[in-house]
């Protein structure tokens, strides 16, 4: 990575009452997603969180 880029290749997604799905962000590393998740599904809403990881072409 000397080009100065970041790679985020995980993903924090949010499905919503009627099935509306959102990226809630982006991260490095897969724990950090998933603390995330956790933290935001732990607040008890009927929302759904999950992590997704990129493949290398930015794709799902």
């Amino acid at each position: 990575m000397n080009d100065g880029t970041v790679i985020l290749p995980w993903l924090v997604i949010r499905q919503d009452d009627n099935g509306n799905r959102y990226r809630v962000g982006r991260y490095a590393t897969k724990a950090e997603a998933q603390k995330i998740a956790d933290s935001l599904d732990d607040r008890g809403h009927r929302q759904l969180y999950w992590i997704e990881r990129l493949n290398q072409n930015g794709g799902r």
